[in-house]
């Protein structure tokens, strides 16, 4: 997008043409907009209502599915348990910054290549490109896993934490370009404060709590 703006403003340089230099400071002026808008990194604060062990979202969006799953991730991260997933849908107009739903430490962390089915579609959770992030709470030592996942349009997944990092809710972590979902797995005894259709923001919307 900026090395676009950088073309069409050589391009008003040299085209002798007022009509055509309109159009196209229209245009460059439109994709510099986008590009203000779609990187925009709003402040976010914790709910009033925050409490340590609580998860905050960790992307702007619609939350689309609440069901119990089974694990069946190849790893050993609560590999096996049933647990609950809540799925929020990034659209392309949502901030794309992500942050960190629980306190903690991180200590799982992989990225997988794989298929750009339509964010929507189910099978997105466990055939999709994506990373699979988990973290083991700070305070009560619960364990809980998100996903980053890659769709049809957005193809490419930012995350800026490894292994062994100590991380707070609500801190910025990383970006999903272009929309696409964000999974969230806990274990049953988080109680979830959503519901289906409900918009949830990043850093400041309360997922679940114990």
């Amino acid at each position: 997008m900026f090395i676009a703006g950088l073309v069409l403003c050589g391009l008003i340089i040299f085209i002798d043409n007022l009509v055509v230099q309109v159009l196209l400071g229209a245009l460059t002026a439109f994709l510099w907009l986008f590009t203000l808008f779609f990187f925009r990194d709003p402040d976010r604060r914790l709910p009033s209502s925050y409490k340590q062990g609580d998860i905050i979202s960790p992307a702007d969006g619609k939350v689309v599915v609440i069901e119990e799953v089974i694990n069946k991730e190849d790893n050993l991260f609560l590999k096996g348990e049933t647990l609950n997933q809540v799925s929020i849908f990034l659209s392309p107009l949502n901030v794309h910054v992500n942050r960190i739903p629980l306190s903690g430490t991180v200590t799982f962390l992989k990225y997988i290549n794989g298929e750009y089915l339509v964010a929507f579609d189910h099978k997105s959770s466990e055939r999709n490109e994506r990373s699979e992030i988990g973290i083991t709470g700070s305070v009560d030592k619960e364990k809980i896993m998100f996903k980053q996942i890659a769709g049809f349009v957005a193809r490419r997944i930012v995350y800026d934490v490894s292994e062994g990092s100590n991380v707070i809710a609500g801190e910025r972590f990383g970006m999903i370009k272009f929309g696409s979902r964000m999974d969230l797995l806990m274990r049953k005894d988080y109680n979830v404060k959503v519901s289906i259709g409900q918009m949830v923001t990043a850093g400041e919307t309360l997922i679940a709590e114990l």
